[in-house]
């Protein structure tokens, strides 16, 4: 992949870590095997913390769907009973500062289709514990992703750099609280804090 100008918009390399000078004035996304398994590392620890809590908040059923395949467009199915579930899209990270996450197109077509899903970010604590838990907006996000302009192409992955107005403390569907505020971690991040306090 190449800008307009004919720059390379990926660079593949051994460290993962680039020259921040270099990508920033270029606008490069530097990637490398070590970084991509670190971030699925990071990525399943979410999924794993955020079992536990549901599981801890006494939801009568909790299934890791991830686990089976990646056809569902989600990674955890959450009920309280047959008729009200929540269809959890995590997305992981260990930066309290800024929320960046990838969204896939399947993970967009399947928000587009299914009331109940969700995309649920967690904040990974060093003890691999979720630290913070939060709902990403769901008008937000459809407002966000790219919009295919030509018939001969389609993205099918999209990094969003969430806003804090774009986020709300805990796991909500449909308007639903999945877990009480008193069994959920409450360290403010991703300027969640500064929502509330304007609320």
């Amino acid at each position: 992949m190449v800008t307009a100008a004919g720059r390379p918009v990926v660079v593949i390399g051994d460290s993962g870590l680039g020259s921040p000078v270099v990508a920033s004035a270029t606008g490069l996304v530097t990637w490398s095997q070590a970084a991509e398994e670190a971030r699925r590392a990071v990525g399943a620890a979410g999924e794993r913390a955020l079992l536990r809590l549901l599981e801890r908040g006494g939801l009568p059923h909790v299934r890791h769907v991830a686990a089976e395949s990646d056809a569902y467009g989600y990674d955890i199915e959450a009920a309280w009973s047959e008729v009200e579930q929540a269809h959890l899209e995590v997305k992981s990270t260990t930066d309290p500062t800024r929320l960046v996450v990838h969204l896939t197109r399947h993970e967009c077509d399947v928000m587009t289709t299914d009331r109940d899903w969700c995309l649920t970010a967690v904040l990974v604590g060093a003890d691999g514990e979720a630290a913070s838990v939060a709902t990403v907006d769901r008008e937000w996000l459809q407002s966000a992703v790219p919009v295919d302009t030509a018939k001969e192409g389609r993205w099918e992955s999209a990094r969003l750099q969430v806003p804090g107005h774009a986020l709300s403390s805990g796991i909500a569907v449909n308007g639903r609280a999945l877990l009480e505020e008193g069994k959920l971690p409450s360290r403010p991040v991703w300027g969640v804090a500064d929502l509330a306090m304007q609320a």
